[in-house]
């Protein structure tokens, strides 16, 4: 079994990548689904996230995200603790998940692969591209946000030029290049 990652920054179009890769009968562990998950579930996450931002985070049982993104895009040594907290949480389901699949080919998607370091563990990398312009037009609709809110989360992403230089494989999701044959080339070099 091969362990792919798949990462691209915010707006690129992960998810639909991801869903094509599993119509085609591989599965997909959504690394940054998990990590909500955790973070409106796992009690000892909700107390330490508490003392860390304060207790306008969770609202009895609402969390809010946008405190949560406000802060760590705002606030490198938050953010830093924030992941030093969730990721080793997520990577702990992801390896309990991958335990039960049986396929040639497993992947990952998780946005900050390459930051973290983790794209060490894996036997490629996929990156997903898309121009900046299409990524804040994407992320505004999907997150009833503003371009300026947008952008920042950008700016605080390593660029798609910074992660070329890891990636194994690149996707253009630019809505003008076919995403499919570039999907089905690399999964065919993959599973050689």
């Amino acid at each position: 079994m091969k362990v792919i990652g798949i990462t691209g920054g915010i707006g690129s179009g992960k998810s639909i990548i991801c869903s094509i890769i599993e119509k085609l009968g591989y599965p997909v562990f959504y690394s940054d689904t998990e990590a909500k998950r955790i973070l409106v579930s796992n009690k000892e996450v909700k107390l330490e996230l508490t003392n860390l931002i304060g207790p306008q985070l969770y609202k009895g049982e609402i969390f809010h995200k946008e405190v949560l993104a406000d802060k760590i895009f705002k606030d490198e040594s938050i953010r830093l603790k924030v992941n030093q907290l969730i990721h080793p949480k997520v990577r702990e389901s992801f390896n309990e998940w991958m335990i039960k699949q049986d396929s040639s080919l497993v992947f990952n998607e998780a946005a900050i692969l390459f930051e973290t370091g983790m794209y060490k563990q894996y036997d490629a990398t996929i990156l997903v591209t898309t121009p900046k312009s299409i990524r804040i037009k994407r992320t505004i609709k999907r997150d009833n946000t503003t371009a300026e809110a947008v952008l920042d989360r950008i700016n605080n992403q390593w660029s798609d030029d910074e992660k070329k230089e890891l990636a194994d494989f690149v996707i253009i999701n630019d809505d003008l290049t076919p995403v499919l044959p570039q999907i089905e080339k690399i999964i065919g070099k993959l599973n050689c």
